[in-house]
């Protein structure tokens, strides 16, 4: 069960950890996070969802969890489910077979009526159709926490010689279940710390070896950053390891009868919007996506305004090359004026469609098991899609099977 934090709880503890939850309430949806994990045994780096008031006595518990062991080099992370009264859950753990501390990766939940699927760099790692997913029915806040388990068989024996860790986010995105799609509603870069958005948490829950220090929070070089430290050192100093590959691409600019093209996603990142010819027969092409792999889920770029009389812009494709991280967003087409149909880009991405490794995408019902010593004691190939465009409009499926 969970715990009713009192004021003598908080601020008690030899080390101080980190964690922001959103002000904001959801069901269902897809959400995208790019993390760097903590390094350390004991230590966990984690994203979650979560129904608040699920610890209160009497309450059916609902989270889904995306938690990172910093022990053994940081090369495993678990997916779970948590539902009920008595809560249950149902972990389940993922090798990588290299360290999440060396690199930024996008980890990816989508959350359904009917289904939970975890993603990693756009290769599905797990999928729970029907049982507990359909118990998730509640609006959840969205949380990441840094913090140290004091049950060492399940995450190591805590070492604070390896503090201070960090916890590195470069960004969130989200987007809404809608008929069957998810449409992108909302997504935060970190360039400031958006107090309209997330609260910074200053309370704690049994098992945890620390207490959540709002000092141990910060914004730095674009980048959210969750500080693990010993009392009296609190505060996050250091670098911010540069994630490369989540870059936004620029948009084009305005050709005069020739072609404008949008700027290039990052890789992982978005691409820009193409640029508006100003007449003539010329085109304006959308920008190239990221390349997956890496990234995040790489979106193609926008059309450009079409020219007057002349041939509407084409929409750009998505990038080649590289494992898709889901399939990616498939370009917009342009509209006519006075001239030819627009041509619609090609979705997804030129690489090999990704393929889950053994133990990979795994089909589930039922409630599983309960997790003792968990950290849920807290309070608190081809183408993979195609778009077809016409002049009366466009028709996208986000995300290939």
């Amino acid at each position: 069960m969970g715990t009713t934090l009192l004021t003598a709880e908080v601020h008690a503890k030899t080390y101080k950890g980190a964690e922001i939850a959103s002000k904001t309430l959801h069901r269902y949806g897809r959400i995208e996070v790019r993390m760097r994990m903590a390094r350390g045994p004991g230590i966990l780096s984690t994203f979650f969802t979560y129904k608040p008031g699920s610890e209160t006595a009497g309450s059916l518990w609902e989270e889904i969890d995306v938690e990172a062991f910093g022990k053994s080099n940081a090369t495993a992370w678990q997916s779970n489910i948590l539902v009920g009264n008595p809560r249950q859950g149902s972990e389940m753990v993922h090798d990588t077979g290299a360290s999440l501390a060396d690199a930024y990766h996008t980890y990816t939940i989508e959350w359904t009526p009917t289904a939970v699927v975890w993603q990693v760099d756009g290769v599905e790692k797990r999928r729970t159709t029907g049982g507990q997913a359909s118990q998730l029915t509640s609006m959840h806040n969205f949380h990441f926490n840094l913090w140290a388990s004091d049950v060492a068989s399940w995450a190591g024996a805590f070492d604070s010689s390896m503090l201070p860790a960090s916890q590195y986010v470069s960004w969130i995105r989200y987007y809404k279940y809608d008929n069957g799609a998810f449409v992108l509603d909302w997504s935060d870069d970190f360039a400031t710390f958006d107090t309209a958005r997330w609260e910074k948490a200053n309370w704690t829950f049994d098992g945890n070896l620390v207490d959540f220090e709002p000092n141990n929070v910060v914004v730095k070089d674009g980048t959210l950053v969750l500080c693990l430290t010993a009392q009296g050192q609190t505060g996050c100093s250091g670098a911010v390891p540069v994630d490369s590959n989540g870059s936004l691409g620029g948009g084009g600019s305005t050709g005069a009868g020739g072609a404008a093209t949008g700027g290039a996603g990052g890789n992982g990142g978005f691409a820009g919007s193409g640029g508006a010819p100003a007449g003539g027969a010329g085109t304006a092409t959308g920008g190239t996506g990221g390349t997956g792999g890496t990234g995040g889920a790489a979106s193609a770029g926008t059309s450009g305004a079409p020219p007057v009389g002349g041939a509407a812009g084409a929409a750009g494709a998505s990038s080649t090359g590289g494992q898709a991280p889901s399939g990616g967003s498939s370009a917009t087409a342009g509209t006519a004026s006075s001239g030819a149909p627009a041509t619609a880009g090609a979705s997804a991405f030129g690489g090999n469609q990704a393929v889950p490794t053994a133990g990979g995408a795994t089909t589930e019902s039922g409630c599983g098991c309960a997790v003792p010593g968990s950290q849920h004691d807290k309070r608190t190939s081809p183408w993979g899609l195609l778009a077809l465009a016409s002049l009366a409009g466009w028709c996208l499926r986000r995300r290939a099977a």
